[in-house]
């Protein structure tokens, strides 16, 4: 009999149990379930960051680490982390996101904020068809690419951004610093998903903020340090940029005397555009548990020289 550990923190247990249990039944596993076991019994580790579990060298017959979170940014430099790690794919946060993304780019497409706000007057500012709006989605990962396409359904004239190149999407897509400037220069709504990594912080800074045209609409659901704070600021602040839309910061909770809470041209969310189903992340973990004990390859594997 195997055993597999939650090691996600106490505060998620409750929630994850059931359907776990649910899951492994579903799957066919009989590995035990259990917060607390001697690490040299331990088969499988599931996962998040908040964990106080930090030092994975004991757990030697461990044959993988699930992660419940989709973005492994705070355990994948963890040097003893050896083990096979997993990214969480969660068909619930996927469509979260989607509807966080669809539902801003409306409001900023349509302008419902000047009617929402009751902007006096009977000015008839009709907006452009969706197929006449360029959207600029950087990132085609899964919640890129998720993203992109139902925007596309929707007739968004939508292009992606990638730092390496990925063909036959259906769409335009983007890749290096070229790819980046220019699609950048003619975009309208930036949506901004890419995973945090060095080579991703700060990747709008006020340089490349500078390359987009007058009154364009920033979405940040992805990753706070995405975005250079200071320059997105000054951006907003001299009009060049219309409005930012963000679910993401360096800080969390965002402190409540940070700029971004009292400037106008800001909206503020508190981190909702997606989070992990536990009834469907549940089935995901059961998942690949299932392929470890069926030698069968892993989901989601993280490639750590990529961070990702």
């Amino acid at each position: 009999m195997g055993t597999v550990l939650f090691a996600a923190g106490a505060a998620l247990w409750p929630e994850y149990a059931p359907h776990l249990r649910a899951a492994f039944a579903e799957a066919g596993i009989t590995l035990d379930l259990v917060t607390e076991a001697a690490p040299e019994d331990v088969d499988y580790i599931i996962y998040a960051p908040g964990s106080p579990l930090q030092d994975f060298t004991p757990y030697g017959r461990c044959k993988a680490v699930l992660n419940l979170w989709a973005g492994v940014e705070r355990i994948v430099g963890n040097t003893t982390l050896t083990q096979p790690l997993c990214r969480m794919v969660d068909p619930g946060l996927t469509e979260g996101m989607v509807e966080y993304v669809v539902g801003h780019v409306l409001r900023h497409h349509l302008g419902m904020d000047r009617f929402i706000h009751g902007a006096p007057g009977w000015d008839q500012i009709v907006p452009p068809l969706a197929r006449e709006r360029v959207v600029a989605v950087l990132g085609l990962g899964e919640l890129g690419l998720a993203c992109a396409r139902a925007l596309k359904a929707l007739n968004f004239a939508v292009e992606g951004w990638s730092r390496s190149e990925k063909p036959e999407l259906g769409f335009p897509a983007h890749h290096g610093e070229a790819g980046l400037q220019a699609l950048l220069g003619r975009a309208e709504i930036v949506v901004t998903l890419l995973p945090r990594t060095a080579d991703t912080e700060n990747l709008l800074d006020a340089r490349r903020l500078g390359w987009l045209p007058s009154g364009v609409v920033i979405i940040n659901p992805g990753r706070g340090a995405l975005i250079d704070d200071t320059a997105l600021l000054a951006a907003l602040d001299s009009g060049r940029l219309g409005h930012a839309t963000l679910d993401v910061f360096r800080t969390e909770p965002l402190p409540e005397d940070h700029p971004f809470r009292h400037n106008p041209r800001v909206t503020v969310t508190p981190h909702i555009a997606a989070d992990t189903r536990a009834y469907s992340a549940a089935r995901v973990v059961a998942e690949n548990i299932r392929r470890g004990e069926t030698g069968q390859p892993l989901l989601h594997l993280v490639d750590r020289s990529r961070g990702y």
